[in-house]
């Protein structure tokens, strides 16, 4: 009840505004329910951060306004601190990651707040911003583990059952810290405890999926950082305390998943969500699917659209894969003229998306090739049967991550005459610098065989890296990986690279 009456209090509406409650109708046809998008990228600052930041912001007293507010943010909230400042009047200062793009930063700057950069990652701003609240005086606005801040997120639950004739079916919420399904989910709870509210987070941020599995809260060691949005290692403690009363469960979606659910976004508003804006689409699409339910009101919080423009390749890139529109497949054929077309044959009418092609041997030759589908999931086994069947080996690539992310730009064939190969992927900060660190510390101890990277328009880059290592150092190059503390995974056994680009005998200790 606490919650609910701190809601109707809330004061946010003097900088955000009542957002519409609107209908898709083509994912509607699609998944024979009637969903709704609850608009929260049509804020001032293009994100629901703003309604948490100012409803606890304009409650600050007279003496704490003059020591001026400071926050923690790659980007939503900062600007939603930003923007509640500059309205009342208060000084503000934001500390971001020096990962942070210039757009962002520039946008918290518009709104009259000094901006700090500081860390590679939203974790090191926190506390450097801690420590600056405590030496400077300054009060501290948390993006989300605060009464006021979740309250103020509530407006959302309670604008929607205003504007929705009745109670829906359910509510899907994006997940990050914990704020926004706290919010709403305390407030409709308390009314309509029928309603469904159902977070979803991305499978590599699984902060309350993991959190409510343990019956406390945990640190993830990391997280992704595609969804930057709801890239958060650990819920709040009080969003979990409320989380564990209101939430009925968490729907965890893929990169490629949320992919296709910004297009599908796209489709029906002609928006573009950033990626945690458009997850609680994706996990509405997974759940009518398991479900199998029709006939429905399903509301997804559509939460933001602050994405670069340069992410917007990527994103393309994979929501074909994420709507099962496309299949990556790895396929031996004969070396000899004529194989193409007769592979091209056998795939019958489909579309070749892509067809990468590299000399093996004289009798035979690996090609990565994507292939349009319009069945879907079941189109695509059926492929891979239909092309075994046909006499061709071939290997299914459509969910393999080095695969998808790196093989398929640059498949340049074996280098039979490299030793010793191993294969890492890595993620950098994406700051100036960061990749002649990197490349310092390596020194002259090994020999880079392969590098591969893609701007990807995110705060960190990925990396993928053969480096040669005798047998008797691989311990001690594992070491190095560790001590540079750059998130890394060895993928010396990935059947894309053994396939495509390895060197030597493709050796795999891993």
């Amino acid at each position: 009840m606490k919650y609910v009456e701190q809601t109707l209090r809330a004061r946010v509406y003097d900088v955000a505004r009542e957002t519409p409650l609107e209908p898709a109708p083509r994912l509607s046809l699609r998944l024979a329910n009637r969903v709704l998008l609850k608009r929260e990228d049509l804020q001032p600052v293009f994100s629901f951060k703003l309604r948490g930041a100012y409803n606890k912001i304009s409650s600050l007293t007279a003496k704490e306004r003059k020591l001026g507010v400071i926050g923690a943010s790659a980007g939503n909230h900062a600007q939603g601190v930003a923007l509640s400042a500059r309205k009342l009047g208060i000084q503000a200062l934001i500390v971001m990651p020096t990962t942070t793009p210039p757009i962002k930063v520039e946008a918290v700057k518009s709104h009259g707040a000094k901006a700090v950069l500081f860390g590679d990652s939203y974790d090191e701003a926190y506390t450097h911003a801690q420590c600056l609240a405590r030496e400077k005086g300054m009060v501290f606005i948390h993006p989300f583990d605060d009464p006021l801040v979740i309250a103020g997120q509530g407006t959302i639950g309670m604008e929607i059952l205003r504007q929705h004739p009745g109670p829906p079916k359910a509510i899907f919420v994006p997940v990050g810290g914990g704020g926004l399904i706290a919010g709403i989910g305390a407030y409709v709870k308390h009314l309509f405890p029928e309603v469904k509210i159902i977070g979803v987070e991305p499978e590599d941020a699984p902060t309350l999926y993991r959190a409510l599995k343990a019956g406390r809260r945990v640190v993830l060691n990391q997280v992704g950082i595609f969804a930057d949005g709801v890239a958060v290692r650990q819920i709040g403690k009080e969003t979990f305390r409320v989380a564990r009363k209101v939430v009925d469960e968490v729907i965890l979606v893929s990169t490629d998943e949320i992919c296709a659910a910004i297009k599908d976004v796209f489709d029906d508003t002609r928006t573009v969500a950033e990626p945690a804006g458009a997850l609680s689409v994706a996990g509405l699409k997974k759940y009518v699917e398991r479900e199998g339910i029709s006939d429905q009101s399903l509301v997804a919080i559509e939460s933001g659209a602050n994405i670069n423009f340069d992410r917007l390749r990527h994103v393309a890139e994979r929501a074909e894969i994420g709507e099962y529109r496309e299949a990556l497949l790895a396929v031996e054929i004969k070396e000899r003229p004529g194989s193409f077309l007769r592979f091209c044959r056998a795939l019958g009418n489909r579309s070749v998306t892509e067809f990468n092609y590299r000399y093996a041997d004289a009798r035979r030759a690996h090609v990565f090739a994507g292939i349009e589908l319009n069945g879907g999931e079941s189109e695509r086994i059926d492929l891979v049967r239909q092309l075994q069947g046909k006499g061709y080996p071939v290997v299914d690539m459509t969910e393999n991550e080095t695969a998808k992310l790196h093989i398929r730009y640059m498949v340049g064939g074996h280098a039979p005459g490299v030793g010793d190969e191993c294969l890492f992927r890595l993620q950098f900060p994406e700051r100036p610098g960061a990749l002649l660190s990197f490349l310092s510390q390596l020194g002259e101890n090994w020999n880079i065989t392969l590098f591969h990277y893609r701007n990807h328009g995110a705060a960190y880059g990925r990396v993928l890296m053969g480096v040669q290592v005798a047998r008797g150092d691989k311990k001690l190059f594992r070491k190095f990986l560790r001590d540079l503390d750059y998130p890394w995974k060895e993928e010396t056994g990935n059947l894309a690279y053994r396939l495509f680009a390895c060197g030597g005998s493709c050796r795999d200790e891993s």
